[in-house]
């Protein structure tokens, strides 16, 4: 063999823009074994391993395993490079997708905590709030001993079931009637939502009254009661849906106890 095609590891892996550690690991899984082994088992690369090792990188690039590139090894054509190709593409638009829901999400939980982070938790206040999307769960089953738990776990389900190709990662709200909020029963949700960009629902454009407090998820009474008190004293009357959220919760508050709540109420002017 001439040996001025022959290259030590450092040499080849030098020209082939790689590194030893890569070359001695798809030797020990047969995906790229020297030419020869010298003295001391060196190994020795030829010219001819350049093509191959550029149908491995391409490979890589293109998102394949290396499972899938040692059976492309032995059997490849144009046509079965055709198939890999375009089973790769999909495979590709996946990762894509869920990566572009990620990016909505992570838009979603900077976006709660620069609004919220230096609130003032002690003011109530009257709000014009522009449409939101939301995905918007069915009326909550409480019959037979069922509880909030029970109920939302069924919204889960019903999210899946209904919904399996959306990003379903979102923080869960919970939702009262306007009838609830009048008789003063805020104990469990007629309904649980989500945002989502994608969402099928709308959180409506309408007046709230807002208000904010400290504490755990359900520890919602006492802010209940002053956003009631507030909203009559304003010369102001309910006139639609609460909504109860908590934008700075366990995805970036510790303790479970000191989650910033804000409760949302519709209202209008008397």
């Amino acid at each position: 063999m001439d040996t001025k095609n022959i290259f030590t590891i450092g040499e080849f892996a030098e020209f082939a823009r790689t590194t030893r550690d890569t070359l001695v690991h798809y030797d020990k899984i047969g995906l790229l074994s020297p030419t020869i082994r010298g003295e001391n088992n060196y190994r020795y690369y030829s010219v001819e391993h350049l093509a191959m090792f550029n149908l491995i990188r391409t490979s890589r690039t293109l998102g394949m395993s290396l499972d899938e590139i040692k059976r492309l090894r032995e059997n490849r054509t144009p046509e079965i490079m055709d198939e890999l190709l375009y089973a790769q593409i999909g495979k590709i638009n996946d990762e894509i997708d869920k990566w572009v829901s990620a990016r909505k999400l992570i838009h979603l939980f900077r976006s709660n905590i620069h609004a919220h982070v230096n609130i003032d938790e002690t003011e109530i206040s009257i709000k014009e709030c522009p449409v939101e999307a939301i995905v918007l769960g069915e009326l909550n089953d409480y019959s037979g001993g069922r509880n909030d738990y029970d109920a939302l776990l069924s919204f889960y389900h019903d999210m899946h079931r209904k919904y399996p190709e959306m990003d379903l990662n979102y923080p869960v709200w919970a939702m009262f009637s306007e009838d609830r909020i009048k008789a003063g029963d805020w104990k469990w949700p007629d309904r649980y939502y989500f945002y989502n960009p994608d969402g099928h629902d709308k959180k409506p454009a309408a007046l709230y009254a807002v208000g904010y407090t400290r504490g755990g998820y359900g520890q919602s009474h006492e802010l209940y009661t002053r956003i009631l008190d507030y909203i009559e004293r304003s010369g102001y009357e309910i006139c639609g849906a609460a909504y109860e959220e908590y934008p700075l919760n366990e995805i970036c508050v510790t303790d479970d106890s000191n989650y910033l709540m804000r409760i949302m109420i519709t209202v209008r002017k008397k």
